[in-house]
């Protein structure tokens, strides 16, 4: 695996090895793995966050640098508040966040089905509502302005960069949760503007992106009348854009 180019060869083999329950299977595994298929693909989970949750082929894998809105989410998050995992992919963040705060109503929605079946058996335990659709439109419409936390990792890639992306992500992930549109942000853009209408009135918004969009993405979220703010971490390097509701004047 180390001659195929896998850098962490040593810590997969384990992962695979521990995954397999045959030489048989662990040969294939080991092939697909090689050939470059996702780990995660592979074996077919991930640990996000503490959290284990099921990856299923051609599903978005859940990135460790994801874990900086999973902080944030937690620490918006009140007890058996409502929180929405938008563009939810595997239904990691909202897993990670049930897990660490009591009784939260949980709500899931995704534009792919493969997504939206495998998040619908990672949140299982949390007593989840989880849609297919794009974005808002398939949720429930007695939702609307109870939302105290919406988490979107929506794709924030931009077009032409798409190709630059390692084979893994390109080959193995669906465009649809990696295409952010000309800029990156065209997707936080879409669900910025129908926010509002979804966030309670102590609600609050969380997109991630790189750090070089963040001002950009937080100008978005003022042009609809969000408060803005912006959190990083170097060492992930990543952004969270966070939008909270204006307080009544």
């Amino acid at each position: 695996m180390r001659a195929a180019g896998c850098v962490f060869a040593e810590d997969e083999a384990e992962v695979l090895i521990a995954s397999a329950d045959s030489p048989e299977r662990l040969a294939h595994m080991v092939d697909q793995r090689i050939s470059g298929v996702p780990l995660e693909h592979v074996v077919g989970w991930a640990m996000f966050c503490g959290v284990r949750v099921e990856v299923d082929p051609g599903v978005f894998v859940p990135r460790s640098r994801t874990g900086l809105m999973v902080r944030l989410a937690a620490h918006a998050t009140q007890p058996h508040a409502t929180v929405l995992d938008l563009c939810c992919g595997t239904g990691a963040i909202g897993a990670a966040v049930a897990t660490r705060v009591t009784g939260v109503r949980l709500y899931a929605s995704d534009v792919d089905p493969r997504a939206v079946a495998c998040a619908a058996r990672n949140l299982e335990p949390f007593d989840a509502t989880v849609v297919c659709g794009d974005l808002f439109d398939a949720l429930p419409e007695d939702l609307r302005t109870r939302v105290d936390v919406l988490v979107a990792n929506a794709p924030y890639v931009p077009t032409d960069a798409v190709a630059l992306l390692p084979a893994e992500a390109r080959l193995y992930e669906d465009r649809v949760a990696l295409d952010g549109g000309g800029d990156g942000l065209d997707m936080l853009r879409r669900v910025a503007a129908q926010a509002s209408s979804w966030l309670s009135d102590s609600g609050v918004l969380l997109f991630e992106t790189s750090q070089q969009q963040a001002v950009a993405a937080a100008s978005a979220l003022s042009e609809v009348g969000l408060r803005a703010a912006i959190v990083t971490d170097d060492e992930l390097d990543v952004a969270v854009v966070m939008g909270h509701v204006r307080p009544p004047q």
